[in-house]
């Protein structure tokens, strides 16, 4: 499958597009970064050097991707997502007489999005944290904490409320649960089963009935 890349993006020496990768307008992509492939990179985003993103992963417009962040397969990126990798950001030294550099160094912070995870638009991320399997962010929500595999989280900051499917439908809410007992919940939507234990989510099977 062909790479496709709108005459305006600029593509930095060193980035790798996977085969049927979409590259849109005013896209900017820094060199040393990789993409898998059938990717989208929507209009006027922007990945910095050195990013890591897996196959088939949509990218709204107007992302913001640092240096630092890892994204695997099937994720969801949705417009104006911001992603962050200093918890201590200064633009210069102490005594304000020399800017500081762009470079990463001992505050630069990672960042991995696991597969199938969903960032909704308008999201803040912030850094030294993991966003887990099939995840569900709500829209502007702000990410301050590591998320939990299949979990549906949003707010400012964001929390976690409840679990969602592998196909994006929720599963429950945690505080309508007896959180001393193990929960076997089937998805309504594609029939696919979890047991859920003071909100540990577990996935019976990855078929559907």
């Amino acid at each position: 499958m062909p790479v496709r890349v709108h005459p305006t993006a600029i593509i930095e020496d060193g980035v790798n597009l996977g085969d049927g990768t979409t590259v849109w307008d005013n896209v900017h992509i820094r060199h040393g970064t990789r993409l898998g492939d059938q990717c989208i990179v929507g209009g006027k985003t922007l990945i910095a050097y050195g990013v890591t993103i897996g196959h088939r992963v949509k990218i709204n417009s107007s992302v913001y991707i640092c240096h630092g962040v890892t994204i695997e397969d099937g994720v969801m990126v949705s417009a104006g997502t911001i992603f962050t990798n200093d918890r201590f950001p200064r633009a210069a030294t102490p005594d304000l007489r020399a800017l500081l550099p762009s470079d990463p160094d001992s505050h630069t912070a990672r960042t991995l999005v696991r597969e199938g995870a969903t960032i909704g638009a308008g999201c803040i991320i912030g850094n030294d944290l993991c966003i887990g399997r099939f995840v569900m962010i709500g829209m502007a929500s702000v990410v301050t904490k590591s998320v939990p595999d299949f979990h549906l989280s949003l707010g400012h900051p964001s929390r976690t409320i409840g679990c969602v499917c592998r196909c994006g439908q929720r599963l429950a809410i945690f505080s309508e649960l007896d959180p001393d007992a193990k929960h076997k919940v089937p998805c309504q939507a594609c029939g696919r089963r979890f047991e859920i234990l003071k909100a540990h989510v577990e996935e019976c099977d990855s078929s559907t009935e």
